[in-house]
């Protein structure tokens, strides 16, 4: 085995290092720093309570179409189990609205006690 990394990889190993450390070099040149325009936890902030909203909007919208697709079914419809499925559904959709409706007031609730130990020193 040794004879054969001496004889085969051995002069080239030199010629492979030098290789590898321009590339390294070549790559530490050609990255650009990243510099924080904001603190990361008021962009933190701003993305959680974004994409909330966007949450909170696309739920409310939904809870009223579905709310509506389930009055319908449960008026048309003549079978008493399907009319009950109905009012289940309805029930459920709500539920999960104010689930939903309810994490936002809870986080905004517990936010303000939380501002002065997001910091680092």
């Amino acid at each position: 085995m040794k004879r054969f990394f001496q004889g085969h990889i051995g002069p080239k190993l030199y010629r492979y290092y030098i290789y590898i450390m321009a590339a390294v070099i070549l790559v530490l040149c050609l990255s650009p720093t990243a510099l924080a325009v904001d603190n990361m936890w008021e962009v933190a902030h701003r993305i959680i309570v974004d994409v909330y909203n966007k949450i909170a909007g696309i739920s409310t919208v939904l809870a009223g179409l579905m709310s509506a697709v389930a009055v319908v079914g449960a008026k048309l419809s003549n079978n008493q189990h399907k009319v009950d499925q109905a009012w289940d559904w309805l029930r459920r959709i709500w539920i999960a609205w104010a689930i939903i409706n309810g994490i936002g007031a809870f986080i905004s609730y517990v936010v303000p006690m939380f501002s002065g130990l997001a910091t680092i020193t």
